[in-house]
């Protein structure tokens, strides 16, 4: 069975940098997989933020995030990486990862099987 686990949520002021890290077990070398963020604030649906492809390292960023936000694959720590610069208060939000085994990256949120818990960012102005 996959387990994601992520970690590195956080306050942070508007215009900071955090780091989210989202670590996989029960996933092999041989494994194809790909993994997502996704994000959702209080009383919004959730929204994707990023993915990633283990197959080519291709990835998808939303409007909102393409050029602040940078998601990285450690395959072998079997870790995704969520690097957040310029950090905005609407991207307030619990972000949590998620994962799928067919190794095609996708931002739609029905494809992934397997979910963290979630860790909290808030960004004050």
């Amino acid at each position: 069975e996959v387990q994601l686990v992520e970690s590195g949520g956080g306050l942070v002021q508007a215009g900071g940098s955090l780091r989210l890290s989202c670590v996989a077990s029960g996933i092999t070398s041989d494994d194809d997989y790909a993994i997502a963020w996704f994000r959702q604030a209080a009383g919004k649906e959730r929204e994707a933020v990023a993915s990633i492809s283990s197959l080519d390292g291709s990835t998808h960023y939303s409007d909102a995030v393409r050029g602040r936000f940078t998601i990285t694959n450690d395959n072998a720590k079997k870790t995704v990486y969520l690097q957040m610069n310029d950090l905005k208060p609407e991207d307030s939000a619990v972000y949590s990862c998620a994962g799928h085994r067919n190794g095609i990256a996708t931002m739609n949120w029905m494809i992934y099987d397997f979910w963290g818990q979630g860790t909290q960012v808030t960004v004050s102005s």
